[in-house]
């Protein structure tokens, strides 16, 4: 052989070295990724199970739905989630994990780069009962209108928008500047009723907001600090509110500072009892009298029920629950302190209830399965750590019977269903039983409700 060809040979060498060792690594490569996603795999399909098992897997609200002839497997869905373990990746596609911790950001559905992912209400087997509602946000009731969380969009920023776009759309209606009467009574002064109310204030419109607690709603009786907002929001008159992880207190001031500078009041402790259509197309509005008080009404020609579907909250029907040492929500815990407390429920709210009152109370977390349910991971690992050293009382299988002045009856079911009574030595009883669906009042009002069975609420 040549030089030339012995050059030859040594260059194709080099080559089949070269390519050889670069096929080599990124076989390597490929495989080190694939065991990875494997792994990842598994233990996402581990948390499914689990879920599952907890009763987390199946969807309460609003929750992603995901068409898995689409879905690529990229992740963003995932990584786009504000929330923990709601969505994960299973051998190369997306799948829901806890569903029904999903709260409905909706950034898993701006992050899809294949337009796999829908949102819905409901499942195919578990209907929600929603009210009829229009693109414009009215109800088949000409000029009722319904926006936020009751309408089955609950996140703040869409409630926000909500209220905006239904006041707006109320403005292009004409049904307003009617001598006498309100243009527009607005029931509920949560994130919907705000924004509703700044916007009639921005349109000049005659308004009064009716809360039936205090200011902010359901937002109000959520714990100190906790992150209630994740994403901006357009606050009419205020503009844009550039806030992320923002803390229910953070909110609070915000709204208090706005609707103070636009000179409106929010008519609070005021629950509005029902809502009568009248001959002329207008409203009565009537709000239940306090302590034997006549009730108030108001005269509207437009109402805007910017309510949450938590409604009003789900008593146990107990005898003595009408004693004021009871409550259904916790205010300012940090002022509650050596007390003997009982805290009854099985949900995020009723779980981290208990974990704020137990450093300066006594407190008894009583629930009435043999295991909590549908509550967030995070919920679950800080109240089991919380048990386990002995920060509180945790009283399974067990149900309240009876309030007295100075205890309460615990029914408890132990080994081979069998039941114990006890009373236990009590100062306040906290009662987190959930909220009673506002059906009926809608259906007095003449709102159509209907049963939605995996509703589409968005989809491309």
């Amino acid at each position: 052989m040549d030089i030339l060809g012995l050059i030859q040979l040594s260059v194709l060498l080099d080559e089949v070295l070269i390519y050889g060792f670069t096929a080599l690594i990124g076989g390597m490569i490929v495989m080190y990724y694939a065991k990875k996603e494997k792994r990842s795999s598994k233990a996402i399909a581990k948390k499914v199970i689990v879920a599952k098992e907890e009763g987390m897997f199946e969807p309460v609200s609003l929750h992603p739905h995901i068409d898995l002839t689409k879905c690529i497997g990229s992740g963003a869905c995932v990584s786009s989630c504000p929330e923990k373990d709601i969505l994960g990746i299973v051998d190369g596609v997306a799948t829901v994990i806890n569903a029904s911790s999903c709260i409905g950001h909706g950034a898993c559905f701006h992050a899809c780069p294949v337009e796999a992912i829908s949102l819905r209400i409901g499942t195919e087997t578990r209907g929600v009962e929603l009210p009829q509602i229009k693109p414009n946000y009215e109800t088949n009731i000409s000029g009722i209108y319904i926006a936020g969380e009751l309408g089955g969009m609950g996140l703040i920023k869409n409630s926000t928008e909500q209220g905006k776009q239904a006041v707006e759309n109320i403005v292009k209606s004409g049904r307003i500047n009617k001598e006498g009467i309100h243009d527009i009574i607005i029931v509920g002064a949560g994130p919907a009723g705000i924004a509703a109310a700044l916007t009639a204030k921005d349109n000049g419109l005659n308004f009064e907001i009716l809360e039936q607690d205090s200011l902010g709603g359901t937002v109000f009786t959520f714990p100190r600090a906790k992150v209630v907002m994740t994403h901006p929001m357009d606050l009419p008159l205020l503009g844009k509110v550039k806030l992320f992880d923002t803390s229910k207190e953070e909110l609070l001031k915000i709204w208090t500072k706005v609707l103070s500078d636009n000179n409106i009041s929010v008519t609070e402790h005021s629950k509005v009892d029902r809502i009568v259509p009248l001959e002329k197309g207008e409203f009565k509005v009537c709000v239940e009298g306090k302590d034997g008080a006549e009730e108030k009404e108001y005269i509207a020609s437009n109402v805007v029920i910017a309510i949450g579907r938590r409604g009003s909250p789900r008593k146990l029907g107990v005898p003595g629950e009408m004693s004021k040492k009871v409550a259904y929500r916790l205010l300012e815990p940090e002022n509650i302190k050596g007390n003997k407390i009982l805290v009854v429920g099985g949900g995020d709210s009723a779980v981290e209830s208990a974990m704020l009152l137990m450093e300066e109370n006594e407190v008894i977390l009583s629930y009435r399965k043999d295991k909590f349910a549908r509550i967030k991971s995070e919920n679950r690992r800080l109240i089991n750590e919380a048990i386990e050293n002995k920060k509180l009382k945790m009283i399974y299988n067990s149900n309240l019977l009876e309030i007295k002045e100075d205890f309460i009856t615990l029914c408890k079911e132990g080994v081979d269903a069998e039941k114990e009574i006890e009373n236990i030595k009590n100062d306040l009883v906290y009662i987190f039983a959930g909220g009673e669906l506002p059906i009926k009042f809608l259906k007095n009002a003449g709102i159509n409700v209907e049963k939605k069975f995996g509703k589409i609420v968005r989809e491309y």
